[in-house]
């Protein structure tokens, strides 16, 4: 939490810089800086790459057929019984 609150005061203190050193606009240089220090650490936390996604899938795939397996193999019994 402090790491995210320092980006966010150091994203500010340089939108300040790029503003000529202005004063009274600090809220607005401060929320900006909160939305974009926010903003890119969610694209980071949501990225998911190709590879993520294919070893999701073969894994449900595998689940899933590990699942049909099991189910076929107890209808056997039943049938045998």
């Amino acid at each position: 939490m402090q790491e995210l609150e320092q980006a966010i005061r150091e994203r500010a203190y340089h939108l300040w810089l790029a503003d000529g050193r202005r004063d009274g606009n600090a809220d607005a240089h401060w929320l900006s800086a909160q939305r974009e220090v926010l903003a890119s650490s969610l694209r980071n936390f949501a990225r998911v790459t190709v590879s993520d996604v294919a070893a999701a899938s073969a894994k449900a795939e595998r689940k899933s057929a590990a699942k049909s397996n099991a189910a076929s193999g107890s209808r056997k019994k039943r049938r045998a019984a």
